[in-house]
Formats: structure tokens, C-alpha cells, sequence
């Protein structure tokens, strides 16, 4: 028997049924508590909108959600859970042959479609909760999309959402959009005055503003939610709260995490007083907890990111959106008015961003990847709501293939198709394969959340008090999380179950080397602990760390510092242990190059593991070409530089090139652009810095330069004036102009100023101590001019040498006057 209480989605069931009818596909967006989740599939599958025989598949991102959802419709049915309403999730099932509608968690309807592509007997899936955009909905719905196109166009879709702008999947779908207006009570907000200081602490401030909710909102009773990130602050404000709410208040953790029994209890009435409940996020939308008037907001949130330190997502600590705000405010107006308390000030709003960020866009996309090749697809040929970034696609490619998951055309292989099949990352996936059950517990344990606080690095320890906790507590000063012990037991004996036998008498360290082939760590030279790990990047360790000796190391988790990260987990491994595990991949290389330290080329031959160099000696018979080729990277970064008769010829160039001549450019940005062509084959013998120092720029300019080049820069910008007595003074071209510096006398007769390449020479003339008298761009100018006054001085100072009234007409002379 059906049994219905009158909700808001009542009045859009209509429409969402014709548009269902008409169009095979809908968007429905409806607010918290309006009923969407538990109405709808009960509606249409008594619409009969999908052939008797066939299921409705839900999607639920979270278990507990999944379970309370099938549970409430189950009873609004009158059945219990299995009959026409059962739920799957990952370790956990109940359905039957009579089941019609299946609420499973998200990762469930990716290896239904895997498997079945064309998903025989399922008639219609619904998504819930899509304004999560959690990366399994989004994959999710652009695998249906594809099948309902290609293979089975009876196949109806629902995306169902509480505050998604649900436009662009409206259109992403081709499908209508139908909108509940939802019913709600008036919620008073209720901010900080002032904004918490870095000095201040958020658990006080949060316990403080709980404690101030429940006396203020006494005489309206009813309960009280808390909005808190994660599991960590939960238990901390649980303490705090305990010894400061009144007797008759009880205290109700709920998360993800903890045991199903106590979840529905977090859910349930509480017989007498007021219950205080601490939720994370799982409390905004999927669940529906009775009698609440009161809210407070820690106004933080947890989300999933690729953290670059461990090399898989991880659950990171970020504000609130105003999104997420207006659902958590929404939860204290369900059954009568109610009050939101914020533990942020009301200016501090506005920098709130509007909406979370879709997963897609920050989380690991191995696991999207591998998918992507099982299915035979890129990403460009699924309709994704957000395609996945480029850059972050092609990282978790080159893992795969690493791993061995992808072939180098990147299609999966049969290693691939088993990493597939694990519900792991594939990291921890592949560990797991090869290595066989006895590596449960570690893929487990680096899958969770740190059980140690303040504990040193060492893997080791870990799984010391993983093995036996309270002999560990008893023997060290860590403080052990039991929470996360038995989550990570609880874990181990599933992966037990699937994994198959592997390869026997691996230790932790080569386990974990499996799971992180590019986290190979060798020490560096030097007293720091600094190690270069396989992939190529740095790391380094606390010099008090135990492991800071350690020659070789995995690096589990580090802090993803993209210049050299801290490590933050390792094991430590042996050389005998890298080589017998990496065989197939550890070969020999020449490596020819520049050395900034040494400043000078090095040529050796190693063994190498990655970036990992094994073996290390000299090659002696380094070819000359490979030598030169590595000398001129150590001429781009020692810099080029031009002087003497190489910085005269280059200037000679340039002057002529700047008249238009078809000559290569010898500036030093230009020689620099093309150094290959000109220096390169000038360099056989130079191999530091000391040569280079040497080394005679000249010759190889002069190479630079083609016969007719040459005669075209002698002729336009000679590198001499020659003088009316045949004597060559080298022309300056250092400066601004080019200059010569020549004695007055020797230039008697001269009635046209000398140029180079059109330019007019600078001309320093001097005394016949060949001290500067004058500097003169224009000699005929000189001559008749101010050659007068000089004339007069000169004379005075040097009565031996001939001043001649008209020195256009005079010969030029280098000596004195003749003695008569």
C-alpha cells in the first residue's frame, strides 16, 4: 500500500512525466526538501514510463543517501528494502528479482555500462543530487548520453538538481527544464560581528557560537545542525561540546565514514531533550533530518583535488560557496521558521564564490582516463557539462602508461582492462595486482587519511600500529587514530577478497615502489637530506627525520611543492630491491652536456632508472660533435661577448647591414639566434669555461662571412683609414660613429671629410705630441674655420712643425720644420 504525505515536487510530476513521454529526457531542478528523491522514481515508475521487466536506475552520490532513500521509499510502499525498491553500492547489496527501482552510488552505474554498454533491462536513470558535479555523475551521464544516441534511444534520462544552474544541461541534454518551486519557512541569518583573526581559533569559535545557538533558540526548541568539513573537526567539536552544552542536549556525529548504525541514528528523533547534530556536507541536500530549527555554519566544506604530493586526490579544506551557504541556511526552515548562524561576518559574504567548482576541473583524472580508453573513447567524443582539462588528461595518460595501463598509442591494454576492475586509483590498483593479496593492507592504508599525528615519515611506522595499535601506543609517543584503523581494516579484508595471487616475498617498500615508480628517491650528494626522485622531480626530507640517511626511498606523499616538495610519507628501499623490480626498464645512456656547477662540458655513461643514476663513469671517447654540440649550450650560458677585433668586425657589419646590405646579423642577439651556424663547427677543442675564455671570436666571424660579403664590408666600412702618406690608422667603430684618431699635420690637403658607410668618421686630431686638439665631424669645416685659432696655439707651443696659413694646400707631413 501506498503511503503519501503531500510535498512540494507534487506539482511539477505532471509535467516531468508528459515531458518524459514526449522527449525520452528531462532536467528537473527543485530545492532541498521538496521531496525530489524519494517522489520521483515511485512517480514515474507508477506512470509507467519504462516497460514492466525493467529498472530505474538512481544515482546517489553518497552510501548513506542511497540507503535512506531506498529505506523511505520502501516504506512509503509499505515493503521493506529488496522488494520493488533495493540499493547498491560498493560491498553492500539488496535487491531482488522484483526489484524495478535501484538506487545505486555513483562508481556502481560506470561498471554497469562497462560491462553492458547498451545497460540491458535498465529503462530510465536518474541523477540525482547533479549539482555536486562530482566526476563520476559527469562521466556518468556523458557515457548515457552516448548510448542513448547510439544504441538505445528508448532509454530515458533525468538529471535531477537543488541549486545548479540547470540551463546548460538542459541544453547539454537536448531536454526540457521543469523547476519545483520547493516550500520553505523564513530563516533568520545570524552573522559574526567581527571576522576571525589568524590568531584565533576556529574549534573555540566554533563551539562558542553552537553553545550561544542553543541558549538563544531554547524557548522555539527543536534541533540543532552543525555544518562541519570533515570527520577530524567533528570529534573535536563532539569534545569541546560535550562538556559545555546543557544535560538534556545529545550529541550526534554524522559522516561518511562511520558505521551505517550510527548514521541512521544521527538521522533519527531523539526520545527526549535536544539533539545537537555535527554533519558534514552529507546533511546539505541528500538527507532529510527531522524537526531542525537551528543551523550553524562553520562555513568550510571538503572537496576532492588532485594533490600533486601524493599523486591521487585528496580531500581538501576550502570556504564555504554562497551555494552551499543558502542549502545548509535552507535545512532550519523545513518544518517552521528558523535560525542560521554563520560563523562569518556579513561583509566576508561577498567574497564567497557562487558555486563549488565542478571535480572534474581540480581532482586526479587517472581514474577518468583509464576509463575513457575501456570505453574506446576521447574526450572529445562524449558531451561532458565540463571537459576535462588538457593538461591534467594528458599527466594522468603518461601515468597510465607508465603504469603500464595504456600502450604508447594510448589504448588499453589487458593490464589496463584488470586496473579497471578494482575499485582503487590505479596506482594502488596496479600495486595490488602484482603484488597479490598481501598488499591489501598497504593500498588501504595509503588510501586513508594519516593514522599517525605527529609521527615521523617512515611508512614503517604506520603499519607497525596498524599490526597492533595498543602495543604501538604503549611503545611510542604518536598519538593512533582508531577511526581510521579500523576503516583501513575494514577495507583490507575487501581488497583481500578481490585481489589474485601475485608476485610472492615483496616487502612494503617494493610494494609501494610498484604503486609509485615515479617516487623513486636517491639521495643527492651533501649533508641535506635532498633527494631526486625517478619522475624527475626534487624532494627532501626534515634533517631530523630517521630516514634522512636513507640512500633510496619511495616517496608516498610529500606536500607538492612543485620545486622540491617535503615528504610527508616514505618507505625506504634498496638499490638490489629497484633493480630487481625495474629490470625491463633500468639502460645505460651517454650523456654529453653542459654543467652550470662545473662550468664545463660533462660527458660520462650511466645506468639509469628514470632520472635515477645508478652507475655513474667518465666517456672517455666522447665524440667531437657531441662535445661541441654541449660546449654551445655552455656559450649560451656563459653569454657571448664581443671584443677587440671581433667587436670592430661585427660593428663593421652591422653598419654596412644598416644601409640595407644583404649580410647576416652580427648583433649579439642576432649571432646569438643563429650560434649553431657560425660557432658551432669554429669550436673542437673547447670544453669549459677556461677555453672559452680563450677562445678567438675572430676567425669564426670571419667564417660567418662569404667572399663577396667580405668585399662588399672592406670596401663600405674598411677597417683602416689610410692617410695621404699611406700610413693605415685603425678605424674605432666601438662608439656611436665611427672614429680615427690621427695627427693634424698628416691630414694637410685633405679637402674631404673621410666616411664610413656614409657616415661621416669621427676624427680626434692631434697635437704632434698626439695630444687631442679637436674633435671634428667636418674637416673642410675645420680648415676654414677654427683651424685659424688652433693654428695660433699650435705654433706658440710647437714652433718647430710647419702651420701653414692654408692647409688645404699644404703636403702632409709627420715631421718638423727644416732647419735653415
Amino acid at each position: 500500500m501506498t503511503r503519501h504525505t503531500p510535498l512540494p515536487i507534487d506539482d511539477a510530476l505532471p509535467d516531468l512525466i508528459s515531458a518524459l513521454r514526449s522527449r525520452g529526457r528531462a532536467v528537473l531542478q527543485a530545492p532541498p526538501g521538496a521531496g525530489k528523491t524519494t517522489r520521483v522514481p515511485l512517480a514515474l515508475i507508477a506512470a509507467e514510463l519504462i516497460p514492466a521487466g525493467q529498472r530505474l536506475i538512481m544515482l546517489e552520490p553518497r552510501r548513506l543517501a542511497a540507503r535512506a532513500a531506498a529505506e523511505r521509499m520502501a516504506d512509503t510502499l509499505g515493503e521493506s528494502v529488496g522488494q520493488t525498491v533495493g540499493y547498491r553500492m560498493r560491498g553492500d547489496a539488496k535487491t531482488s528479482a522484483a526489484t524495478r527501482i535501484e538506487v545505486v552510488t555513483e562508481g556502481i552505474l560506470t561498471r554497469m555500462m562497462q560491462s553492458a554498454p547498451d545497460l540491458p533491462g535498465i529503462g530510465m536513470v536518474i541523477f540525482d543530487e547533479f549539482h555536486e558535479r562530482s566526476l563520476n555523475a559527469d562521466l556518468g551521464l556523458a557515457l548515457c548520453l552516448e548510448v542513448a544516441d547510439a544504441l538505445r534511444e528508448d532509454l530515458r534520462l533525468v538529471v535531477m538538481s537543488a541549486t545548479l544552474d540547470a540551463a546548460p544541461v538542459a541544453t547539454l541534454m537536448h531536454a526540457p527544464m521543469i523547476t519545483s518551486e520547493g516550500r520553505s519557512f523564513e530563516v533568520e541569518t545570524r552573522w559574526l560581528d567581527t571576522p576571525l583573526g589568524p590568531r584565533d581559533r576556529r574549534d573555540v569559535a566554533l563551539a562558542d557560537l553552537v553553545v550561544r545557538a542553543e541558549a538563544e533558540s531554547r524557548d522555539i526548541g527543536g534541533g540543532l545542525l552543525v555544518f562541519l568539513p570533515g570527520e577530524g573537526e567533528i570529534r573535536r567539536a563532539e569534545t569541546e561540546l560535550a562538556r559545555r552544552l546543557p544535560g538534556d542536549c545529545t550529541l550526534r556525529p554524522l559522516f561518511g565514514a562511520m558505521p551505517f548504525a550510527a548514521q541512521r541514528a544521527a538521522i533519527a528523533p531523539v526520545d527526549t531533550g535536544r539533539k545537537v547534530v555535527l554533519a558534514t556536507s552529507i546533511a546539505e541536500t541528500s538527507l532529510t533530518i527531522p524537526d531542525i530549527r537551528v543551523v550553524v555554519d562553520a562555513g568550510q566544506s571538503r572537496r576532492a583535488r588532485f594533490d600533486p604530493g601524493s599523486g591521487m586526490s585528496r580531500l581538501v579544506t576550502e570556504r564555504v560557496t554562497r551555494a552551499e551557504a543558502t542549502q545548509r541556511q535552507g535545512r532550519a526552515g523545513r518544518v517552521a521558521e528558523g535560525t542560521c548562524y554563520r560563523l562569518w561576518t556579513r561583509g566576508e559574504q561577498g567574497a564567497l564564490l557562487a558555486f563549488p567548482p565542478a571535480e572534474i576541473e581540480a581532482a586526479d583524472l587517472t581514474g577518468l582516463a583509464l576509463e575513457l580508453a575501456l570505453w574506446g573513447a576521447n574526450e572529445a567524443d562524449l558531451a561532458f557539462l565540463t571537459p576535462p582539462p588538457e593538461g591534467a588528461l594528458a599527466e594522468a595518460r603518461a601515468l597510465l602508461t607508465l603504469l603500464g595501463a595504456l600502450d604508447d598509442s594510448g589504448r588499453m591494454t589487458g593490464h589496463g582492462q584488470t586496473l579497471a576492475k578494482l575499485p582503487l586509483h590505479p596506482r594502488l590498483a596496479h600495486m595490488l595486482t602484482l603484488a597479490g593479496p598481501d598488499a591489501a593492507p598497504l593500498a588501504a592504508l595509503i588510501a586513508e587519511r594519516d593514522l599517525l599525528r605527529g609521527a615521523p615519515c617512515d611508512l614503517a611506522l604506520r603499519l607497525a600500529a596498524l599490526r597492533d595499535p595498543k602495543a604501538f601506543a604503549r611503545s611510542r609517543p604518536f598519538q593512533v587514530n582508531a577511526g581510521v584503523i579500523s576503516r583501513i581494516r575494514t577495507e583490507t579484508s575487501r581488497l583481500r577478497k578481490s585481489a589474485k595471487p601475485g608476485q610472492a616475498g615483496l616487502g612494503p617498500a617494493a610494494m609501494t615502489a610498484l604503486a609509485y615508480p615515479d617516487r623513486i628517491g636517491q639521495r643527492r650528494k651533501g649533508d641535506a637530506p635532498r633527494y631526486v626522485l625517478s619522475g624527475g622531480k626534487g624532494a627532501v626530507l626534515s634533517d631530523s627525520d630517521p630516514l634522512a640517511a636513507a640512500p633510496y626511498l619511495v616517496a608516498i606523499d610529500t606536500d607538492g611543492n612543485p620545486r622540491e616538495a617535503r615528504i610527508r610519507l616514505a618507505a625506504q628501499i634498496g638499490e638490489a630491491e629497484i633493480r630487481d623490480l625495474f629490470a625491463d626498464r633500468i639502460t645505460w645512456r651517454n650523456v654529453c652536456d653542459w654543467s652550470r656547477r662545473d662550468r664545463r662540458v660533462i660527458a660520462r655513461q650511466q645506468e639509469c632508472f628514470g632520472a635515477l643514476v645508478l652507475q655513474d663513469r667518465i666517456w672517455k671517447d666522447a665524440p667531437d660533435d657531441l662535445v661541441t654540440r654541449a660546449m654551445l649550450d655552455g656559450v649560451r650560458d656563459l653569454g657571448l661577448t664581443l671584443s677587440g677585433a671581433a667587436a670592430r668586425l661585427a660593428a663593421r657589419v652591422e653598419l654596412v647591414r644598416a644601409t640595407g646590405a644583404d649580410l647576416p646579423d652580427f648583433s649579439v642577439p642576432g649571432l646569438l639566434r643563429h650560434i649553431e651556424d657560425w660557432l658551432l663547427p669554429m669550436l673542437t677543442g673547447v670544453r669549459s669555461a677556461e677555453d672559452w675564455k680563450r677562445f678567438d671570436l675572430l676567425p669564426a666571424l670571419r667564417a660567418a662571412l662569404d667572399w663577396e660579403q667580405t668585399r662588399l664590408v672592406d670596401a663600405r666600412a674598411p677597417g683602416h683609414f689610410t692617410t695621404p702618406l699611406g700610413r693605415r690608422v685603425p678605424i674605432d667603430y666601438a662608439g656611436e660613429d665611427p672614429e680615427i684618431k690621427v695627427r693634424l699635420q698628416e691630414l694637410f690637403g685633405v679637402t674631404q671629410h673621410p666616411a664610413s658607410a656614409g657616415v661621416p668618421l669621427k676624427i680626434t686630431l692631434l697635437s704632434p705630441a698626439h695630444r687631442p686638439i679637436q674633435i671634428t665631424r667636418d674637416l673642410p669645416g675645420f680648415w676654414s674655420g677654427s683651424y685659424a685659432d688652433v693654428r695660433k696655439d699650435m705654433r706658440a707651443q710647437y714652433p718647430k712643425h710647419p702651420w701653414p696659413e692654408d692647409p688645404t694646400e699644404a703636403d702632409p707631413t709627420l715631421r718638423a720644420k727644416r732647419r735653415r
